[in-house]
């Protein structure tokens, strides 16, 4: 008889349904039951909506939801069927689906492989979260124009995540790479289940309250579409759009779409994409500093090196040269210009004395004097005219003759005739 602790068992086989504390059955015997018993149930068709959605190279991985109430039943999808049923499936819809419960002994797991699917349109879910998320894009809550940017370097960096959690660590972790200086306050809070609304409001308006805090990440690694549904709650959204510190979503993975992402300031694809945006690379922004420095050293150095031609060009001009030469020159102009002036002068002198002079001949030619140099005589009576007609000078009317050289006074004796004048004319004086 061997040994019970150093090789194999005599115990009789005991049926599962037959054991006892005295006479246990075999696990290998407790998995064939079960796998006999499950596989009687064949293959039922079942509804519910979908809320996780997983491709990967062998197949796709989902799980499927009851539409009324929280039972779940996870599913398997073989590369093979994948191609037959529709392709545009995505979590929040809601399916009918065929499939076989497979339940493997060797590993103790319960699966539910997929052989047919069908969509009946949307869960319940998903257009309850549609609805909603229509209902804040009217509100203009999910406008791009009211997105907060976020600060070139923060202070400090608020954190609301779960306790211990791969996220908060990717978060920290990444930013002290990229930063070693940086300052979080990390509020821990549910990030699934009932608890996870008040407890992320609570840290939210704690974090929101802190003027030493510049930005907000929340931060959560990927999950079921349901273990997300926190922060698609009403209540955070309107919280977040009324914040006033920026508010940086990075919820589960690229696929993981919760409405706090259209609501954030910004989306991270990732806790550690969230780290990336947030702070700034040290080394980057060494290396960027060094090549401004460099670009500024070159275009100062090739400046100066202009400025430096331009002042040799500038000395190397004749004027600059030789500066009495310039005054030489300018000298010579002037002189040159003066005797211009002066010929110009002289000949516009001599042309006005010989139009003076022709003007004083013209009018020397119609003076009266001219005539009275003839021996004629303009005879004026005085304080009156000139005396033209006798009747002009009655007798005894006082005159004043004027002759070519001086003037005389007269008395008229009236009018006199005058020899060999014609009979009815008479001469007057």
């Amino acid at each position: 008889m061997t040994n019970p602790a150093s090789g194999p068992s005599f115990t009789p086989a005991v049926r599962p349904r037959d054991s006892t504390a005295d006479m246990p059955c075999q696990v290998g015997d407790l998995g064939r039951d079960m796998r006999d018993y499950i596989a009687r149930l064949g293959s039922p068709w079942v509804e519910g909506e979908i809320t996780e959605w997983n491709h990967r190279a062998v197949g796709t991985f989902a799980t499927l939801r009851d539409m009324n109430g929280d039972a779940i039943i996870r599913l398997t999808i073989w590369s093979s069927v994948r191609n037959r049923i529709p392709q545009d499936i995505k979590a929040g819809d809601r399916v009918v689906v065929c499939v076989k419960p497979e339940y493997r002994a060797q590993r103790g797991e319960l699966s539910f492989i997929v052989s047919a699917m069908k969509q009946v349109g949307l869960g319940d879910l998903l257009e309850k979260l549609e609805r909603l998320r229509q209902q804040l894009r009217s509100e203009g809550l999910l406008d791009a124009s009211r997105k907060r940017s976020l600060p070139f370097l923060p202070t400090t960096v608020g954190l609301i995540t779960g306790k211990a959690t791969d996220a908060e660590k990717d978060v920290l972790r990444n930013a002290e790479l990229r930063w070693p200086n940086v300052s979080f306050r990390v509020e821990h809070a549910a990030v699934q289940g009932e608890q996870s609304v008040p407890q992320l409001l609570a840290a939210l308006q704690k974090l929101d309250a802190d003027p030493e805090v510049d930005v907000i990440i929340f931060a959560r690694g990927g999950g079921d579409f349901q273990d997300l549904l926190g922060f698609s709650d009403e209540r955070l959204l309107r919280a977040v759009a009324a914040a006033h510190t920026p508010i940086v979503s990075a919820i589960g993975h690229e696929n993981d779409r919760p409405l706090l992402d259209d609501v954030a300031d910004l989306r991270a694809s990732t806790p550690t994409d969230a780290a990336k945006r947030v702070v700034p690379d040290i080394s980057e922004q060494l290396a960027l500093v060094r090549d401004a420095r460099s670009r500024i050293m070159t275009r100062l150095a090739g400046r100066l090196q202009h400025e430096q031609h331009v002042v040799q060009q500038l000395h190397s001009r004749p004027v600059l040269a030789n500066p009495d030469r310039w005054l030489q020159d300018r000298e010579l102009q002037l002189e040159q210009s003066i005797s211009r002036i002066r010929a110009r002068t002289g000949l516009s002198l001599e042309q006005e004395a010989t139009r003076i002079a022709r003007l004083h001949a013209s009018l020397g030619a119609l003076s009266p004097l001219r005539t009275l140099d003839r021996g004629y005589a303009i005879v004026q009576r005085r304080g009156d005219g000139i005396v033209r007609t006798p009747d002009d000078a009655p007798d005894g009317a006082e005159l004043v003759v004027m002759l070519a050289e001086g003037t005389i006074s007269a008395v008229s004796r009236g009018e006199v005739a005058q020899e060999g004048a014609p009979e009815g004319r008479a001469d007057r004086i």
